[in-house]
């Protein structure tokens, strides 16, 4: 039996549509990891799944009982949030911001509620810490309080909002210790995340959010080795891309190579690859496909991840592949000796040239 149920859950601002029609079930146990670019509804999706954000259509079910106003004081006991921003009280101790909700949401008596705060801040190596008040810590402990304050309520689902964030990054790792443990120890966790190695390494499985919704999931082998859907993989392969369109024979050349040069340079590729890239673009475009075409389309993709170079170049008409020509002729001999790999698509009414150096 699913521990959370999502039916077709949307989210918005008036006409601002941040999540669309998002359905999902979560098994007791998982770990998901739930990736993507910023501003795509990541966050949006945890608030509204412990209804701190309610949702504007569709329903969210913990253990087949539905969150909403009457029952989500009693379900936030059983499914804590960690934010970004710590969200402790710096009025309170630090075992005053463990024991707070024991005592007046769980009726938990004084010393057992202490007890257990003292337990749970041994966990995460801040017992000393017991008696200082947030202000008092670096970024690290309080994020690290803040899991322990979760964990002092016995739940059985955190959501973990982009925990590491607000961090210094010499202080993520501590934070990603404490929740790679936690994670061993059974408990479910919905962690929205840009530690690229906790998802690969700890999540069972992988979320990737983009155009309103659950763009592609899949687990950890599946997203990070062999993503299958466009985003995904620009975004797993922090691909960056270069895209010139030519309309007319007596388009602008030179603005084009230079659009190149440029692209290399701001990502640090080195000349002698730049110069190939533009070699390629000009041989192709300038003295194969302008003879015969009025237009094509330049796409240059670089990842720096992969070390890899990929153009693409998209023209119209019939099935021709210009890269079949005379052995002697000169623009394909220089093709075939910058490029590595060379290959042809036919696509309905387009011709795809890609290469990769």
């Amino acid at each position: 039996m699913s521990i959370i149920s999502l039916n077709n859950l949307t989210k918005g601002y008036g006409e601002n549509i941040i999540l669309d029609n998002v359905s999902l079930e979560v098994n007791p146990g998982d770990v998901i990891s739930i990736i993507g670019p910023s501003g795509t509804g990541k966050s949006t999706l945890l608030r509204a799944i412990n209804y701190l954000d309610p949702p504007t259509e569709g329903k969210v079910f913990f253990k087949n009982i539905e969150i909403n106003k009457q029952t989500m004081d009693a379900i936030r006991c059983k499914m804590n949030m960690v934010f970004q921003n710590f969200g402790l009280f710096t009025h309170l101790t630090v075992l005053e911001n463990l024991t707070l909700g024991q005592r007046q949401l769980l009726k938990t008596p004084k010393i057992q509620a202490t007890e257990k705060a003292l337990e749970i801040l041994k966990t995460v190596g801040l017992t000393e810490r017991a008696n200082y008040y947030p202000d008092q810590l670096s970024g690290g402990q309080k994020q690290r309080v803040a899991i322990a304050r979760c964990l002092a309520m016995s739940p059985e689902v955190i959501l973990f909002d982009e925990p590491t964030s607000a961090l210094d990054p010499t202080m993520v790792s501590e934070v990603m210790s404490v929740m790679r443990n936690l994670a061993k120890t059974g408990i479910t966790m919905l962690v929205v995340t840009h530690e690229m190695d906790f998802a690969q390494d700890v999540s069972n499985r992988v979320l990737y959010i983009d155009e309103k919704g659950i763009y592609e999931q899949g687990t950890p082998e599946e997203i990070f080795k062999a993503p299958k859907k466009p985003k995904t993989k620009k975004f797993i392969y922090n691909i960056r891309s270069f895209n010139y369109g030519v309309r007319s024979k007596n388009f602008d050349f030179v603005e084009m190579l230079s659009g190149v040069e440029n692209f290399c340079f701001r990502n640090a590729i080195e000349k002698k690859t730049a110069n190939k890239l533009q070699l390629l673009a000009e041989e192709i475009i300038i003295n194969l496909i302008m003879p015969l075409y009025n237009e094509c389309d330049l796409n240059l993709n670089y990842s720096e991840k992969l070390a890899s170079y990929e153009m693409t170049i998209a023209y119209p008409g019939q099935k021709n592949n210009l890269l079949e020509g005379a052995e002697d002729d000169l623009s394909l001999m220089i093709i075939k000796n910058t490029a590595q790999t060379i290959n042809y698509e036919y696509r309905g009414s387009e011709n795809l040239l890609k290469l990769e150096l």
